[in-house]
């Protein structure tokens, strides 16, 4: 990965739908060029997909967003861990993280019991050791990216 790259990433990053040829006019390249780095990218395995952001509050499925930070038990690989909590119901991502806690796990639960349920599960199935969990309550976003 080159500078140019970095650059295009970044781009697509805040506004996964920009054309080519405007990305292209951003980074100095033309829209052949840039589809090219893109596909290539993809390929690779650098850009592992496009997604949609929803603000929690605006998601009419209702139920709550949850953030839950897992430590895993000794026993557990972290391979094992990954292979098994993108099965369970309601995970929607799954970070391996530095600091106090192994993986950041965003997820949605219909209710409460539905969040115990998940977290029951998490720690006989997917070999959790110890977990905290926040609720999300809103999301702030800055204003949409704008094109040249």
């Amino acid at each position: 990965m080159d500078r140019l790259d970095r650059e295009i990433l970044g781009i697509l990053q805040q506004d996964a739908r920009v054309s080519y040829r405007d990305l292209g006019v951003r980074v100095g390249l033309s829209a052949n060029a840039t589809a090219d780095r893109v596909r290539r990218m993809r390929r690779d395995g650098v850009i592992r997909g496009f997604t949609v952001i929803v603000d929690p509050a605006a998601d009419t499925r209702g139920g709550l967003v949850v953030f839950i930070d897992l430590s895993l038990r000794q026993d557990t690989t972290n391979e094992e861990f990954e292979e098994k909590v993108v099965r369970l119901p309601g995970i929607t991502e799954v970070v391996h993280v530095t600091g106090e806690y192994d993986y950041l796990v965003r997820a949605r639960a219909a209710d409460p019991a539905a969040l115990d349920a998940l977290l029951r599960r998490l720690k006989r199935e997917a070999g959790v050791a110890q977990s905290s969990t926040r609720i999300a309550l809103k999301g702030a976003h800055g204003p949409p990216p704008t094109r040249p």
